[in-house]
């Protein structure tokens, strides 16, 4: 069995997309936000595996069709007979669009510490799991807990993107939790609005400043259209944005992270990996969808050389 470099814990789901507003016709698709990190990372070159599970139904089969179709190994990924796999549904009306969720008793909730794979865990440059992960159930937050203390253990490189999510869990359970998983990140991804919930702080340097007192190496704070500040204990740099006309940024944050982490894994430091990852976020906000619109490498090159020239 292959060792990735990359591993990812959390849950996939699948999607049910209204065509247009007020229609009774809905696109099947598929998302959650670890496995969009995972495709994400994937397209930028990087050996990836997914640690989760599905039901035996048929959008577990065609999430592993669709990892299989972009090079993200799925052999960590549990099929549970006995639960199905979590669906949501994107409905569409003068307002934008509204998220609906039907995870609750999911398999990926059902995962327990007990399941996951030690030696692949071990063997990896890097875990990444976001605050979703940890917010669908107790036993996936403790599963979470484990596979970030695992991979501490064995020299592992810790990536945490907080996603907050207050439909899944109360904003007291989430900054309890959140602040355990800090502790054990090396890297944490957090976005503006999530960090800011999570620590009741609005200032960048205050924020930066309570992060890295935790015993975090390397911040990535993601700001949208302001770009992002790379923070280590020694420096930080406010990398700017690369523009693009947006029309959706579902997904956009899970880009950023699997590019992010996919740079460093190659050798990059923290700035460069940064401008690649605004870069490929960017894009992927210029179609529809949080998985069609990720780019491959070659299209991030591409308009790197139009960044480095606007920055």
């Amino acid at each position: 069995m292959r060792m990735a470099e990359i591993l990812s814990f959390g849950e996939p789901l699948a999607e049910f997309n209204q065509t247009q507003a007020g229609s009774a016709a809905w696109r099947l698709g598929y998302g959650g936000d670890t496995s969009n990190f995972c495709i994400a990372a994937a397209r930028q070159g990087a050996s990836v595996d997914y640690i989760s599970a599905t039901g035996d139904d048929r959008f577990g089969q065609g999430l592993r069709d669709l990892w299989q179709a972009e090079g993200v190994g799925h052999s960590h990924v549990r099929t549970d007979p006995q639960a199905p796999t979590g669906v949501y549904f994107v409905s569409h009306d003068a307002s934008g669009h509204h998220f609906d969720y039907l995870r609750a008793g999911s398999a990926a909730s059902r995962y327990v510490p007990a399941y996951l794979p030690g030696q692949a865990i071990a063997s990896a440059r890097a875990l990444h799991l976001s605050g979703i992960s940890l917010a669908i159930s107790q036993d996936a937050c403790d599963a979470g807990l484990e596979a970030m203390a695992q991979a501490r253990a064995a020299g592992v490189m810790v990536s945490f993107d907080t996603n907050l999510r207050l439909r899944l869990w109360p904003l007291a359970r989430a900054r309890a939790v959140m602040r355990e998983a800090l502790r054990l990140c090396d890297l944490c991804l957090p976005s503006w609005d999530d960090i800011t919930a999570v620590l009741d702080c609005h200032e960048p340097d205050a924020i930066l400043d309570t992060l890295l007192d935790c015993g975090i190496e390397l911040v990535a704070l993601k700001m949208g259209a302001r770009g992002c500040y790379v923070a280590t204990p020694e420096s930080r740099i406010l990398v700017p944005p690369h523009a693009v006309d947006a029309v959706d940024a579902t997904g956009a944050g899970d880009c950023f992270g699997g590019a992010f982490v996919a740079r460093l894994v190659a050798g990059d430091d923290a700035v460069a990996a940064a401008r690649y990852a605004n870069v490929a976020a960017a894009l992927s906000t210029t179609g529809y969808g949080a998985i069609a619109s990720i780019p491959r490498a070659e299209a991030v090159y591409g308009a790197l050389g139009t960044y480095a020239c606007a920055s």
